[in-house]
């Protein structure tokens, strides 16, 4: 995720706890987990909502995040090699499954160690961010990957039901989505994230995604 400009960003509204988010973080590692299991070989080539990533490179992409924020819960310093995608070949549960795991036991580490402040180079190149804001921008990206995901396989609204019946998940995703610099030099082609969409009387999940430039109607091409 980068988002030049955060450092003014307030943060997530209370009273949502650290202990609570990293709760809610945890579940969403293991829902997009269950997730990947069902990827199939042959399934890895289809495009995704993430523009020129197949779904290989997005799962790529995802599992060099789980590393590297899991690097920066442990003090690394502003090494952006750290984020680097980590191949996945045919087989990407297995590498997605355990570098979530690192991430999950890293962020509990960095709580029972007095939430120390991470160094995440891809959000600001310099400067620190409170670990509850990093677990923040963490959970933006599981969700909105595992929506990424869930896209390409076809079953998007599945996600999205999934965090709109969970009222403190869905806050806490609308609460970092609305807190992404939206200018002009923010949203350009080649960042993370697009324009903002018009949300419509959409549900909490789709108004997130319509918020970071997501179609919340995008299909895979007819072929």
């Amino acid at each position: 995720m980068n988002a030049a400009g955060l450092p003014g960003l307030p943060g997530l509204p209370e009273p949502l706890e650290l202990r609570e988010l990293l709760e809610l973080h945890a579940r969403s590692l293991e829902s997009a987990a269950r997730l990947v299991d069902t990827v199939q070989p042959e399934q890895l080539v289809l495009a995704t909502p993430c523009a020129g990533w197949t779904l290989r490179e997005l799962l790529a992409h995802a599992v060099g995040q789980h590393r590297g924020f899991a690097a920066a819960a442990r003090g690394a310093g502003p090494d952006l090699a750290l984020f680097a995608a980590v191949p996945v070949g045919n087989d990407p549960a297995g590498p997605f499954r355990r570098s979530a795991a690192e991430l999950a036991a890293a962020f509990a580490e960095a709580a029972a160690d007095g939430g120390r402040r991470l160094r995440l180079p891809e959000i600001r190149a310099d400067g620190t961010f409170p670990l509850r804001l990093a677990v923040g921008f963490h959970l933006l990206d599981t969700l909105v990957h595992s929506w990424d995901v869930a896209a390409a396989l076809g079953v998007g609204a599945g996600v999205a039901a999934a965090v709109d019946g969970e009222p403190r998940l869905a806050a806490a995703l609308l609460a970092v989505a609305e807190r992404v610099p939206a200018g002009p030099a923010d949203r350009v082609p080649g960042s993370a994230f697009r324009e903002r969409l018009e949300p419509g009387a959409a549900g909490p999940f789709h108004r997130a995604l319509a918020l970071l430039g997501r179609d919340p109607a995008w299909a895979l091409p007819a072929r």
